[in-house]
């Protein structure tokens, strides 16, 4: 069934076919799968929130919909540009809820440097850190968007790499061979490119390394124009595009795991939130992110219509 977008405001009524506006009631016709039997949260008017990239609005979307199905009522308020707005809004309890990355959360918000390699151990550090702030942190995902260095399949049958370490042993052997497209501040961050050479032992030519705008860099890749391009490791164009993804087999990059942030009051008045996003929150990994981003990013089809669709046919919801 196609979710059905009809909102009042003031007098005004607005119908989308694109999901609902920011701050709208959510009203996908939903009932519990393995998702809210029950209807544990019957009674609760819950607020959701998401950054303004598409995984973001997909996770929101997953949120919401996994309320609306234990029996809230939910009020949409994904989409917000940057991530400091949403963060705040959950922190204030103008929001109950997100999916944040744990990465983003220990270097972005509670101002640490370095990143901790343990994923579970990153997690339990932001966990504790963010109790003071309000903030309860449910378990994570196996979904990191994190950084990784990708290429063609043509590239991918020449040189055979799968890892950096790899990578950085055909630098050696071929300099030439190694030519990098990244973005500006990859580019420039302790935890992008230089941070990485270090780790590796890489020493890349300034004339090897492109700087260029995200989007670019896919298709650049893609062409073959350089060999490995920076990429986000959940990005749907990765899928569409049959990229080989390099491991970051040293682990340098930092843990950017998707969890559920609540705020605590939120959670202390409706306790079965944990309950609830559990099993949605433990189906989400990387091969599912490049496939529903994807989705959106190369098919245009609407983020909230992907998250619908995903949790119906997992059985999430019914």
């Amino acid at each position: 069934m196609r979710r059905t977008c009809l909102v009042t405001v003031g007098a005004l009524i607005v119908v989308s076919g694109c999901g609902l506006t920011s701050g709208s009631p959510m009203v996908d016709d939903v009932s519990p799968g393995t998702v809210g039997k029950g209807e544990p949260l019957k009674g609760a008017h819950l607020t959701v929130t998401s950054k303004e990239f598409t995984e973001q609005l997909i996770l929101g979307a997953m949120m919401g919909i996994a309320f609306e199905a234990a029996g809230a009522d939910v009020l949409d308020r994904t989409g917000i540009q940057g991530s400091i707005g949403a963060r705040e809004a959950v922190k204030s309890g103008d929001a109950d809820g997100m999916y944040e990355y744990t990465g983003t959360a220990w270097i972005t918000y509670l101002g640490n440097s370095k990143p901790i390699t343990d994923p579970l151990k990153q997690w339990q550090a932001v966990r504790d850190a963010d109790l003071k702030n309000g903030i309860t942190w449910l378990p994570p995902s196996a979904l990191n968007n994190t950084y990784a260095l990708a290429m063609n399949q043509a590239n991918f049958k020449k040189y055979g790499t799968k890892t950096l370490s790899e990578v950085a042993a055909l630098a050696k052997k071929d300099p030439g061979a190694v030519t990098v497209c990244v973005e500006s501040e990859f580019a420039n961050r302790a935890d992008g490119l230089p941070g990485m050479e270090k780790a590796y032992g890489m020493s890349l030519p300034a004339k090897n390394i492109t700087q260029m705008d995200t989007g670019i860099i896919y298709t650049q890749v893609k062409k073959g124009s350089c060999t490995y391009g920076e990429v986000f490791t959940t990005d749907g164009r990765i899928k569409s595009m049959n990229l080989a993804v390099m491991a970051d087999d040293k682990k340098f990059f930092p843990n950017y795991n998707a969890a559920p942030e609540i705020n605590t009051k939120a959670l202390k008045k409706w306790p079965a939130i944990a309950e609830v996003l559990a099993p949605v929150t433990k189906k989400l990994n990387n091969t599912v992110a490049r496939t529903l981003n994807a989705k959106v990013d190369v098919d245009g089809e609407d983020p909230h219509q992907v998250a619908l669709d995903w949790m119906k046919a997992e059985g999430l919801v019914k």
